[in-house]
């Protein structure tokens, strides 16, 4: 993890909340490396979490306002979110209700996501909230016509590593379904998967937006993006242990695509790597697979001007983001260590794994 290139996202973000007056939080669910969150702090206004353990990191680790939003909780869980967390936003009426005996007194401001129904995205149905038969949101026709009381604000969360040309998209759909209920209301979370510290990603667009609904509803506007926080800013270091032949070149790496970038095999996604290009781009292709018994633990196939070979190390760039907080010990795979690299170039070893993070996870 690069403190540079961090503070470099952190500082686009600072600029987007100074201009136009919204917050923006970060999404756990994307990073979760706490060990910068004191950072974070200084240019972000808190952290958004997906469930219990979430919002209890940020509550201890970050400061600032504790969002946390899951399609479902259990009274036990609400019982604790309602006393760390400042929004608590319900996926369902039903929800809203089964637990207004707790959110009530709390003093937390509640909220309810609903789905605008407008999919932008090609490619990435795992990842669209707004995909047929999506359990995520209230819908038009399931939405109520009064606001149930107590209710504060709306969410929505339908991008994936998306420009501001979506986001209006999105909106104009949310405002035709939804826009009635705006001037009731204190606050609207737009979600997250805004690219916004992508080179390329159109800032003014966005602010434009922001400052529309302000200025129109009179409500406060929250972002929650995760990738954007992190965008570029950490890296994965493996080694080929062994070069196997079945009609092309295979590396077999010390990481893994099922245990170490699980996205590899979910989305699909191709992980950048560092000096190397497409199939047929340069004079050596090859294959690299990571070190498990899945047969499909592939991360994908690449080229190099020269084979890599046995015992050299390969680098695979933006890794801080999803990577992390998804890693696993499927086969009793090591996890990777996590360094920090400072501004002034010192690097400082965080946390390290072993047998012990294995076998205490399970029975």
């Amino acid at each position: 993890m690069r403190e540079a290139a961090l503070k470099r996202n952190l500082e686009i973000l600072r600029g987007v909340r100074e201009r136009t007056g919204c917050k923006i939080l970060l999404a756990q669910k994307a990073f979760s490396m706490f060990r910068v969150y004191p950072l974070i702090a200084r240019y972000l206004d808190g952290a958004a979490a997906s469930g219990l353990y979430e919002a209890r990191l940020a509550y201890e680790e970050m400061g600032g306002e504790n969002h946390v939003f899951s399609p479902a909780y259990t009274a036990a869980e609400m019982r604790e979110l309602a006393g760390i967390c400042d929004h608590i936003v319900f996926n369902s009426i039903a929800q809203l209700e089964a637990h207004r005996a707790v959110w009530q007194d709390c003093g937390a401001s509640v909220g309810l996501r609903v789905n605008p129904e407008c999919s932008t995205q090609t490619g990435h149905e795992i990842y669209d909230p707004c995909a047929p038969f999506s359990r995520l949101g209230i819908t038009r026709a399931n939405f109520p016509r009064e606001l149930p009381p107590g209710v504060e604000g709306l969410h929505f969360h339908t991008l994936c590593e998306q420009g501001a040309d979506d986001l209006v998209t999105t909106f104009e759909a949310f405002e035709r379904s939804f826009g009635e209920y705006l001037s009731q209301l204190k606050w609207l979370n737009l979600g997250g998967g805004h690219h916004i510290t992508k080179s390329g990603y159109d800032i003014a667009a966005l602010e434009e937006l922001i400052c529309y609904i302000r200025s129109k509803y009179g409500v406060a506007v929250y972002l929650e993006p995760g990738e954007a926080v992190a965008l570029d800013a950490g890296e994965l270091i493996t080694s080929v242990l062994d070069i196997v032949d079945n009609g092309m070149p295979i590396l077999i790496l010390d990481t893994s695509a099922a245990c170490h970038m699980p996205d590899v095999l979910e989305m699909p996604y191709r992980p950048p790597l560092e000096g190397a290009g497409l199939p047929g781009e340069k004079a050596a292709a090859c294959r690299l697979g990571g070190g498990t018994c899945l047969a499909g633990d592939i991360i994908g196939d690449y080229s190099f001007e020269r084979m890599p070979e046995i015992g050299e190390r390969l680098t695979f760039s933006d890794m801080a983001i999803y990577s992390m907080v998804k890693t696993n010990t499927f086969n009793g795979m090591p996890l990777p260590a996590i360094a920090l690299e400072h501004e002034n170039g010192d690097c400082e070893l965080v946390k390290t794994f072993g047998y012990a993070d294995f076998k205490e996870r399970l029975s």
